[in-house]
């Protein structure tokens, strides 16, 4: 049974986890590995929206009673198998707009699962963005310290990873966490919009993931140790 729905409405596809917490295992990434390949299967204008079935989580991280004991949990997948992070570098170069749709709680992996989209609006009344792996007596994973480095202003990003900073709504917008809020019963039909608005930049496709490579991917720009006049005299350099 598929922990996710795909469904698709003029150019927009809006991908809704219903598996409780939506915690990450490997049937999860299962999921919505199928469901991206639907999504990046398609042509034209299109964007994605995600967003979780629960009143209370959007995604509430790892699945550690899972991880801690695969063999009582055998429908979650194989522990061996969990390429979560190849699929986190999979959606954060998605060749469409991609909007997170936070409609409660998303702690840890769900935190990171937001920050890989384009565009995040988050329920202004209940749940939290957190990175709580410390809490958790855990290290963040120096790939998912890179994500959150990139995606967060210098004094937000140390908040959150080393200080497990939880994020209400009215935070979030603040610290530019996330682009906008709203309310329960208007965020998805607020999100929908929104994906409706950026749909027309998939139409180039192949210019519009090479830009989020140059921006994320291999030899990103951002992290050259060269300064922006060294780029301008040199740009056959960064030619992709």
């Amino acid at each position: 049974m598929s922990r996710v729905t795909l469904d698709k409405s003029g150019d927009v596809f809006v991908l809704t986890m219903d598996a409780g917490e939506n915690r990450w295992n490997t049937a999860l990434v299962d999921d919505l590995t199928l469901a991206l390949d639907e999504v990046e299967g398609s042509s034209g204008a299109a964007a994605l929206v995600t967003t979780g079935a629960s009143e209370k989580f959007y995604s509430n991280g790892l699945d550690l009673d899972w991880r801690n004991a695969p063999e009582s949990h055998v429908d979650a997948g194989d522990p061996n198998a969990f390429y979560f992070m190849e699929f986190m570098s999979r959606l954060i170069t998605l060749p469409v707009p991609t909007i997170a749709a936070v409609n409660g709680h998303a702690f840890g992996a769900g935190f990171m699962f937001a920050l890989c989209h384009d565009y995040r609006i988050m329920r202004q009344d209940r749940g939290y963005l957190c990175a709580n792996e410390i809490q958790l007596g855990m290290v963040i994973p120096g790939p998912e310290l890179s994500l959150f480095r990139h995606k967060l202003p210098a004094h937000v990003f140390y908040e959150s990873v080393q200080l497990a900073r939880r994020w209400g709504g009215p935070d979030a917008l603040e610290a530019g966490v996330v682009n906008e809020i709203a309310s329960s019963n208007t965020l998805l039909a607020h999100a929908v919009r929104k994906a409706e608005e950026l749909a027309p930049l998939a139409v180039n496709r192949k210019q519009f993931g090479v830009q989020k490579e140059n921006i994320f991917g291999a030899r990103s720009i951002l992290n050259d140790t060269n300064g922006a006049a060294f780029h301008l005299r040199n740009k056959k350099l960064y030619a992709r």
